[in-house]
Parts: structure tokens; C-alpha cells; sequence
């Protein structure tokens, strides 16, 4: 189907108005998704420098200045924001934006509580849709079911548990048109949803420029000054200065929220590469990969003629996302896809540029190395597969009866991106350094907003907040090493 494109968009970036790739050294570099004001230029020396202005480099700069001016203990202007290109120019720029709870590994309940807490502080900067999230699983995940809905509930984040027959009700009181079959469980949570990714980068670069942060964009991080520490941190020692392509900037603490580009980061500060991984179970993986890269496979569709994504009662519908493990999907052909059902869609016409949806399923596994850059659309490398486009219009078809014969609605466009996840596929949120805490997302990131604030109250308060405790690299070592899920996914 042909579509105006009355803003003469390339295939890229087809929404506002962010600019082409540029190169840099023959190789594409991501833009930043806002347009670039009042940058300042590298100071000589900062109390604090933040690494990547992505969700958790700016969340952690802007409460980390908010904090320093309500607390006296210093002013906005001591945070160094660094970023080669700008707000969301990786990952966050390019997410799908569903923010949840959605997770069998129960001390996160507590991480998304104190996130959605962020993201309900500012709704409109932070273009927060509180709409829910509907999670569906077959019979065979319904004790994980249970389990997640206590943890839940115990962690101040209440959620809604239906099961059998319940299920199905309540599934077609939300969407008459809804096929129930497999559905044997769902949980809904109330206070999730899902957020444009271009506006809490525009409200975060605003927020960041209200309290005072040096936000340098343009210049790069290429490597850190370390002297010898109290090995406090995972690797040891201390960084004294931070060096990038304008020069070198010397400060007392860094945080680093790179995304994709953090096991690069984290080698520079002393982390290994391998390491021995103890599970609860007493099994030992011997000499892991610290890393290992996931691509991802995401796209949008079109909202078909007369078609909408809203409930029985008219309202905006909820983030749906829905694992049946053992139910297949088929193509046109009458040949299987895949043999399950994994996808998450939400509505997202301020990304499709029209009213339609976005989503995706099960990223893949690379290996212990990739090519980061160029990053995300603009990689050859790390395109979703031929059979992604009709996969995700099947399971939707599968699941409403107001999405079959989705397949001519799909947006051919390019759509790629990677990330960088744990052993467990958890994150790690430590020190690596003696002064230097790395948020190690395992490309869980964009809903986990309330992790800059956490970093922030740590480091003014001057104790780690609880919420950061389960998530220390010391874990794989001490046998807390996580890894009890049952999914096919690394993000569940």
C-alpha cells in the first residue's frame, strides 16, 4: 500500500523532525531524537559525570541535579552529561516504549514500582499513556502466573489474576471480538502502559536544562583514567578522569547508562569478560560470557479502514502481550512459522506516524560480540527476518477477529536494533569501579526509568536503596545467580 509522505521523511526516522544520519568515519551514526539546544561545551574537571543520554543517563542526570538543589548539597551544574550524538540516538530512541511489570524474577516488581512511579510523576513530558497491560499464558505457565501476581502485590504494584473460565470473560469484556482459545491465564496490571520514546527524551532534555545540568552532546567517551582503588567496585580502582574526543574531564563519580555500547564501558573500567556463574541449584557454568548480544525484531502496521485498537467501552486498549508456548503459528502457505505464540503490541500512532500499532516478538541470539555501529535501522546487519512481517500479523489475526488479514497493513520500513544482555538476562546495577556504577540494563531499559532516580538518591544519600540490592554482580559468584523463569524469552 502507498502512503503519503507529506513530510518527505525518509524510511529511517518517519516521525517528527529528526534528521538524516550523518557519517562518521564511513560509518552512519543514529541522530539525536530532539533537536539540540543550548548544548555546552566539556568542562575541565565535574563532581559527576553521566555516560549516555539514553532513558537511564538522563534519568540518572536530572534527579541527581533535582537532588543536589533540594538537598544543599550542591547545585545542578556539578552533573556532566555526556553523549556523542544526543537524548535517544540509541536504544531508547528506537524502543517500543511498553512500560510493565511483567516479570517471573520477583525482586524487579520492586524496580518497575519505584519506575512507574517516575513516569506517573510527569505523565504529559514523559508522554505516559497509563492505559494497563493484559499478559496472557497457556495452563502450563499458570503457577508462574500465580507466583508473579503475589510478588506483585507484596511489592506495592497490585495486579489483577484471572484464570479459566475468568480468563475468557474477562478478556471479552475488554475485546468482544477476542478469540480465547489458549487463553488460560491473564494478568492485569493497572498502572502500566506505554510512552512515547520521543517525548520523555524531549521532557528529560528539558527537565536536565530546568535544574542546571552541563549536558554535552557531540563528544564521545573513549576510555576512562583509573588509579588504584579500595577495590570497592567489580574490577577495582578508581576513575580519576574521563577522556573523550573534545578531552579529558576530570571528576569524583561517573555513572555509566550505555545501553548496547556497555560491555565496551565496562571493559574500560576493569570488568571481565568471563566469569564463573553459580546457580541456586548449585550447577557452575564455567568461564560465561559476560555478554551475550540479542537483535531484535519489531515493526508497525497500519490501522486497516474502520479499524480501531480500542475496548468495548471506547477507551485506549491496554499493552497486550501474550505467550502461548505451545500453540503454532502458520503462514498463507499452510507452512509453520514458528511453533509458539510470543508477541507484544501496543497502539502507537505518534511512531507510526497515523493511527496504528507496534510491536514485536522473542528477540534472537547473536553471540558474545557484535558489530554495535552503526546502530539499530541503520545496520544491514541486524534487520528483522522475512518471516517477522507475516508472523506478527498471524498471531494478531489469531488473537481478534478485527486484525485478520492484517499482512497488507505492514509497514516495509526498516526496523533493527540489539542489546547487550547478562548471563541471567538480568540486570546489574554496581559499582564497577570504585566511583563508578554502571546500569547494566540488559536491554530491559526503557520502562526501568526509576532506576536513574534510585542511582541518584545513592548517590547523595549516600546508601544504595534496597529496591538496587538484588541486582549486584556479586550474585553470579554467591549462587543468587537468577534464572527460574519459563519463557522463551530473555526479557521475561
Amino acid at each position: 500500500m502507498n502512503f503519503p509522505n507529506l513530510g518527505g521523511q525518509n524510511q529511517w526516522y518517519p516521525f517528527m523532525d529528526r534528521p538524516l544520519p550523518e557519517q562518521v568515519d564511513g560509518v552512519l551514526q543514529n541522530p539525536a531524537v530532539v533537536p539540540l539546544h543550548n548544548v555546552d561545551p566539556l568542562p575541565p574537571s565535574a563532581r559527576y559525570v553521566v555516560v549516555g543520554a539514553g532513558i537511564h543517563g538522563m534519568s540518572t542526570a536530572y534527579h541527581l541535579a533535582m537532588a543536589l538543589e533540594k538537598s544543599g548539597k550542591g547545585k545542578g551544574s556539578d552533573v556532566v552529561l555526556i553523549d556523542k550524538q544526543g537524548p535517544g540516538a540509541g536504544a531508547t530512541g528506537l524502543a517500543c516504549g511498553c512500560v510493565r511489570n511483567l516479570y517471573m524474577t520477583g525482586p524487579l516488581h520492586s524496580i518497575l514500582r519505584a519506575s512507574v512511579e517516575v513516569w506517573e510523576s510527569d505523565p504529559v513530558n514523559f508522554g505516559f499513556q497509563q492505559v494497563g497491560y493484559v499478559s496472557i499464558g497457556e495452563e502450563n505457565q499458570t503457577q508462574d502466573y500465580i507466583a508473579l501476581n503475589q510478588s506483585q502485590i507484596d511489592s506495592g504494584y497490585p495486579s489483577d489474576l484471572y484464570m479459566g473460565d475468568d480468563a475468557h470473560r474477562f478478556l471479552t469484556s475488554l475485546w468482544p471480538d477476542f478469540k480465547t482459545d489458549k487463553c488460560d491465564v491473564v494478568l492485569h496490571e493497572h498502572r502500566s502502559g506505554y510512552a512515547g520514546t520521543h517525548m520523555v527524551m524531549w521532557g528529560l532534555d528539558q527537565k536536565c536544562q530546568q535544574w542546571g545540568v552541563q549536558r554535552v552532546y557531540g563528544v564521545e567517551v573513549t576510555g576512562y583514567e583509573l588509579s588504584s582503588g579500595s577495590g570497592g567496585g567489580v574490577g577495582g580502582g578508581s576513575v580519576t578522569a574521563v577522556e573523550t574526543s573534545a578531552g579529558t574531564i576530570s571528576c569524583e563519580q561517573v555513572v555509566v547508562g550505555a545501553g548496547a555500547w556497555t560491555p565496551r564501558h565496562w571493559e574500560w573500567l576493569g570488568g571481565p569478560n568471563t566469569l564463573d556463574i553459580v546457580y541456586p541449584d548449585g550447577h557452575v557454568a564455567v568461564d560465561h560470557a559476560m555478554w551475550t548480544y540479542w537483535r531484535l525484531l519489531e515493526g508497525e502496521v497500519w490501522m486497516p479502514p474502520g479499524v480501531d485498537y480500542r475496548t468495548a467501552d471506547g477507551k485506549d486498549a491496554p499493552v497486550l502481550h501474550v505467550e502461548l508456548m505451545n500453540t503454532p503459528v502458520y503462514g498463507d502457505d499452510g507452512e509453520m512459522i514458528q511453533d509458539h505464540v510470543y508477541t507484544y503490541t501496543r497502539y502507537a500512532a505518534e511512531r507510526v506516524g497515523a493511527p496504528g500499532l507496534q510491536g514485536g516478538t522473542i528477540p534472537i541470539p547473536i553471540g558474545d560480540s557484535a558489530q554495535v555501529e552503526p546502530y539499530g535501522h541503520l545496520s544491514d546487519l541486524y534487520q528483522a527476518d522475512d518471516w517477522f512481517p507475516e508472523y506478527y500479523c498471524k498471531t494478531l489475526g489469531m488473537l481478534f477477529k478485527r486484525f485478520e488479514n492484517l499482512e497488507p497493513y505492514f509497514k516495509q520500513r526498516r526496523n533493527g536494533g540489539i542489546g547487550a544482555f547478562t548471563p541471567d538476562n538480568v540486570p546489574i546495577f554496581d559499582h564497577v569501579a570504585d566511583n563508578a556504577f554502571v546500569i547494566a540494563d540488559s536491554n530491559h531499559g526503557f520502562k526501568m526509568i526509576g532506576v536513574g532516580k534510585l542511582t541518584a538518591d545513592m548517590l547523595v544519600g549516600g546508601t544504595k536503596p534496597w529496591e538496587l540490592e538484588p541486582f549486584t554482580f556479586g550474585r553470579f559468584a554467591a549462587g543468587t545467580t537468577f534464572g527460574d523463569r519459563n519463557s522463551n524469552c530473555p526479557w521475561v
